[in-house]
């Protein structure tokens, strides 16, 4: 279906004369045409824009780009706009928008370089019709909103599936679970690996209609999935693997995901979440998908818990938190309990960062950036306050345990 985008965006700038850029909903690239050069005379040098550069380098536009664009209201566009440039956003050219729409509903927006060559172009309102160029583009770009309505209604079967393999009652998996092997074809038999993001804000308002879910080449199906009120709503994304011990794929998708608007919209409690994402290990077949899902999940939570891990954690690297984030959730250990106050925590990451360190006072004071001197008077404050032996492997393990599963916080489960 990607090779029909392109054709019908080379149609657009073949019809006016002027490079078209698609993206979808989010902002993500899909296709782009590129202007022939017998299009300008010799004498002009050929328009340089940033933004559609950034756009077709790293795939999509940055959250300034789309505040500004989105201000004309281009969502609920029913025709083509004209917006000005905006040097603060980085928009140093105009554009012409035209929304790609199917039954009421923007899939996406057909962009053009209002860089001169289009000005005398109507756009066509209340006092006269269009262009007759720019309402064959218009023409165009509804049969792109056809197929891209198409690609997200099979996307969204796709999803159901997907969230009855992973989350639907047991009864009913095994029927999901054929039913996405018939529809993904031999795609099914792997390797495949799942990926999850949390959190994710489904569509709301003028996105109500508007499934938001990633279009990239290696998902090959994903659903937005119900969250916790630690974690608010996730996304579960399956992806094809190129081989069974290569994750970069996933790795990039999640990468990609974490750039979308949907990653780092929303609020839980009013305070605005870091997401994250974590990758299962690679499975064979769609059998072992729960079981895939929750190694995706945890590896996640990790994340969020531990920066060093992140934003992008594979459960295989997430070492101690493989073993606690399958632990329900407990109240702190007594002894441990004084230093995990507020008013201890420079104590306590002072203590994390010792045991992380096998205890060598020398690597923890040169990560901590302290005297040696200011670290043991620390160490022996925690002594005081907890009771524990540092020089006890028990006691070392239980505090060291401890301070991980406090990082972790409620299950996200």
């Amino acid at each position: 279906m990607r090779d029909d985008y392109q054709q019908l965006v080379d149609e657009i700038t073949a019809v006016l004369r002027a490079p078209a850029t698609l993206e979808n909903r989010d902002f993500a690239l899909i296709a782009f045409g590129a202007q022939d050069s017998e299009d300008r005379d010799d004498t002009e040098e050929p328009a340089l824009d940033p933004v559609r550069t950034r756009s077709i380098l790293q795939r999509r536009s940055t959250a300034a780009v789309r505040a500004w664009f989105e201000a004309f209201g281009i969502a609920r566009a029913q025709a083509p706009l004209r917006i000005p440039p905006d040097p603060a956003a980085g928009v140093f050219m105009g554009r012409i928008c035209l929304p790609v729409r199917h039954r009421g509903v923007v899939h996406g927006y057909v962009w053009l370089l209002d860089d001169g060559h289009l000005s005398d172009l109507e756009l066509g309102g209340p006092t006269g019709a269009p262009d007759p160029r720019l309402a064959r583009a218009m023409e165009t770009a509804d049969r792109i909103g056809a197929l891209l309505a198409a690609e997200a209604r099979a996307g969204e079967e796709l999803g159901e599936l997907l969230r009855d393999v992973l989350t639907g009652p047991p009864a009913g998996r095994d029927a999901a679970r054929a039913g996405l092997r018939t529809a993904l074809r031999g795609a099914g038999d792997g390797p495949l690996a799942l990926v999850a993001v949390v959190p994710w804000t489904p569509g709301t308002g003028e996105d109500a209609d508007h499934p938001g879910l990633p279009h990239l080449p290696s998902i090959v199906a994903a659903c937005a999935l119900p969250g916790t009120a630690a974690t608010g709503a996730g996304l579960a994304t399956l992806v094809r693997l190129r081989a069974a011990t290569a994750l970069d794929p996933a790795r990039t998708t999640a990468e990609q995901l974490l750039r979308s608007p949907r990653a780092t919209t929303g609020s839980l409690d009013g305070v605005q979440p870091r997401a994250a994402a974590g990758v299962s290990a690679p499975r064979r077949g769609l059998e072992e998908l729960p079981a895939a899902w929750q190694e995706a999940l945890d590896a996640a939570r990790a994340a969020h818990a531990d920066t060093r891990l992140g934003p992008v954690a594979e459960w295989s690297a997430i070492g101690p938190y493989r073993l606690l984030t399958a632990l329900p959730e407990l109240p702190p250990d007594a002894a441990v309990r004084p230093l995990l106050a507020p008013a201890h925590a420079e104590l306590a990451r002072t203590a994390e960062t010792f045991l992380d360190c096998a205890g060598q006072a020398g690597r923890t004071a040169a990560r901590l950036g302290i005297h040696r001197q200011t670290l043991y008077y620390r160490l022996s404050r925690v002594r005081q306050l907890t009771g524990l032996d540092l020089d006890a492997g028990e006691d070392r393990l239980l505090l060291h345990m401890t301070l991980k599963a406090a990082r972790l916080g409620p299950p996200r489960r």
